[in-house]
C-alpha cells in the first residue's frame, strides 16, 4: 500500500508531542536512526521522534492512523535483518523508544519485572541481579538492543537451550495499536487461559502489527554453581553427543553449548588479544556450560564426569574446565568475540538457521559444498547455539578477493543455503526475523494458507498498512 510523504502539518503536529529536542528533522542529525550497523541498509526518513511517555505513542500512532503516515519503530538498532531501517523513499517516520526506558516494577516474590520497551536488556538483567534474580535472555549486544526490540524479533541467544526465547520468557505486554488505541496487557500470570493469547501475536512481529511498549518479563533464581568447559571436537555429531552425555549426567542442567569452528578460532587469534584455550587444534570446538544449585563444585564433577565419558566414546579430543569464573568468562569471551573478527577478513554473507540436532552435521557438511561449488575459496564460519538447533551459518570472502564482488550473489547462495535447510526440516530464521532481508522468501517458505492468515492479521490490525511497511510479509501481500 502506497504512502505519502508527510505534509508539513502533520509533522508539526508530530513535534508537537514529543518536543523540538526529541523531533529530529536535519538529515546529518537523523543518520544513526537511518543506517544498519553492518551498512547493508541506508533508509530515508522525514523525521525521527523520540517519544518519552507511552502517551506520546499513542498521540503520535493516532495522527499517523489519521493521516496514514507510516511508521517504523526502532530500538537500539541492533537488528540483522533490516526491519529497523526505513526505506529509502523518505515518506516513513522513525518512532525510536528509547526513551522509554523504565524498570517500571520487579515482583521478586512472582519472578517478574515489568520493563519499558526501551530499556536495554542489559539494564534489565542488572535490575534483575539487584533482586537476586536471573533474567536469562543474553545476546552479544545486550548493552544496547532494547527489550522492545528483543520482543519484536522474538530473540534467541545462549539461553534458549534451557530457558527459552523471549517469547517463552514474556508473561504480559502493553502495546499501543496501529490506530493509537493502548491494550494495556501486563499481566504477571502464568495460567490465563481466558481466550486468545494476544501477545504471542505481536511479540515476532517486528513492528508490523503494534508498538510494543513495555512487558512483564519471567525471571527465575540465579544459580549457585555453574562449570564452564572448551572441548576440542572432530564433527559436529560427537558435539551433539556430547550434548546429550552432559544432559544426562547433569541431570538436563545444561544451560548452553555453543559451536565454533577452527577458522572461526584462527579469526579470532588474528584480529584480538585472545587466545587459544587449547594447545592442540580441531575441526571443531564447543563451549558447554552447566548451571544449577546445590553444594558448589558438584556440577563441575558433572562436567568433568560428561567429558570422561565422552573421551571413553572417542567423541572429544581435548577439554579445559573453567576452575574460577574468571577463566569462565575467559572461555565466553571466545565465543562473544567471534562475530566481530569476522569484519576484518572481509565480505561475509550471513544466516540465520534452525535445524533439527539429528540434522546439523548433516547441513554443515553438505553446506560446505554449496559454498563451495558457488564461490570456490569461500570459507564458511558455522558457529551458534546448537544445544537449541540454531546455527549462524556465516560465510567469509576467499583470501584476497574483492569483497564487492563476493557479496554481489548473496542473494543465490542464500537461496542455496536455505533450500537445503528446508529439505533437512529446517528453518531459514531462527532468532533474526524476517525484515527486508528474507521477506521474498516468505511465499516459498509459507504455504499459502498460511500466508492467508498473515496478511489476515496485519489487515486486522493495521488496517492502513501504516506499520513498518514492507517488512516481514512478501511484496504482493
Amino acid at each position: 500500500m502506497k504512502k505519502m510523504q508527510p505534509a508539513a502539518k502533520t509533522l508539526e503536529r508530530f513535534a508537537a508531542i514529543v518536543g523540538p529536542d526529541n523531533a529530529i528533522f536535519a538529515p546529518e542529525a537523523m543518520q544513526p536512526y537511518l543506517r544498519e550497523w553492518r551498512d547493508r541498509w541506508f533508509g530515508k526518513a522525514s523525521a525521527v521522534l523520540r517519544p518519552g511517555s507511552v502517551e506520546d505513542v499513542v498521540k503520535i500512532l493516532a495522527i499517523a492512523h489519521e493521516t496514514e503516515t507510516a511508521i517504523v519503530t526502532q530500538g537500539g538498532n541492533t537488528g540483522l535483518v533490516g526491519g529497523q531501517i526505513p526505506s529509502e523513499t523518505g515518506e516513513e517516520v522513525v518512532v525510536s523508544l528509547t526513551r522509554l526506558n523504565r524498570i517500571r516494577a520487579i515482583d521478586a516474590q512472582n519472578n517478574t519485572i515489568t520493563a519499558e520497551a526501551g530499556a536495554t536488556l542489559k539494564s534489565v538483567q542488572e535490575a534483575a541481579e539487584h533482586a537476586e534474580r536471573l533474567f536469562p535472555l543474553s545476546l552479544a549486544a545486550e548493552g544496547s538492543c532494547t527489550i522492545g526490540g528483543n520482543l519484536a524479533t522474538n530473540a534467541g541467544g545462549v539461553g534458549v537451550l534451557a530457558y527459552g526465547n523471549a517469547r517463552a520468557l514474556t508473561l504480559g505486554l502493553e502495546v499501543v495499536l496501529a490506530d493509537g488505541r493502548l491494550w494495556n496487557g501486563l499481566r504477571g500470570l502464568r495460567k490465563d487461559n481466558t481466550g486468545y493469547d494476544l501477545k504471542d501475536i505481536f511479540i515476532g512481529s517486528e513492528g508490523t502489527l503494534g508498538v510494543i511498549t513495555a512487558a512483564v518479563l519471567s525471571l527465575f533464581p540465579r544459580p549457585s554453581d555453574q562449570a564452564t568447559a572448551f572441548v576440542a571436537v572432530d564433527s559436529v555429531e560427537a558435539a551433539v553427543r556430547l550434548l546429550d552425555i552432559a544432559s544426562r549426567v547433569s541431570g538436563g542442567r545444561v544451560t548452553a553449548l555453543e559451536l565454533l569452528p577452527e577458522t572461526g578460532l584462527e579469526f579470532i587469534t588474528r584480529h584480538s588479544p585472545l587466545r587459544r584455550p587449547l594447545s592442540r587444534e580441531a575441526p571443531w570446538y564447543v563451549l558447554v556450560e552447566i548451571s544449577g544449585f546445590g553444594e558448589p563444585g558438584r556440577l563441575s564433577e558433572a562436567l568433568e564426569e560428561s567429558l570422561g565419558k565422552s573421551l571413553e566414546q572417542g567423541l572429544i579430543a581435548d577439554a579445559v574446565v573453567a576452575r574460577s569464573q574468571a577463566q569462565a568468562q575467559a572461555l565466553w569471551a571466545i565465543r562473544e568475540t567471534l562475530p566481530l573478527v569476522q569484519k576484518p577478513e572481509g565480505g561475509s554473507i550471513k544466516h540465520d538457521l534452525s535445524l533439527p540436532l539429528s540434522k546439523l552435521a548433516q547441513f554443515t557438511s553438505e553446506a560446505a559444498l554449496v559454498v563451495e561449488r558457488l564461490v570456490p575459496g569461500a570459507r564458511p564460519v558455522p558457529f551458534g547455539h546448537i544445544g537449541d538447533g540454531n546455527i549462524h551459518y556465516n560465510i567469509s570472502q576467499p583470501v584476497g578477493a574483492d569483497a564487492g564482488e563476493f557479496l554481489a550473489p548473496w542473494d543465490e547462495v542464500s537461496a542455496a543455503v536455505f533450500d537445503l535447510v528446508q529439505q533437512l526440516g529446517g528453518s531459514i530464521s531462527a532468532e533474526h526475523g524476517i525484515g527486508r532481508l528474507k521477506r521474498e522468501m516468505m511465499a516459498k517458505i509459507k504455504s499459502p494458507a498460511e500466508i492467508e492468515m498473515m496478511i489476515g492479521l496485519k489487515r486486522l490490525f493495521d488496517p492502513k498498512g501504516i506499520l513498518n511497511p514492507g517488512k516481514v510479509l512478501p511484496d504482493d501481500a
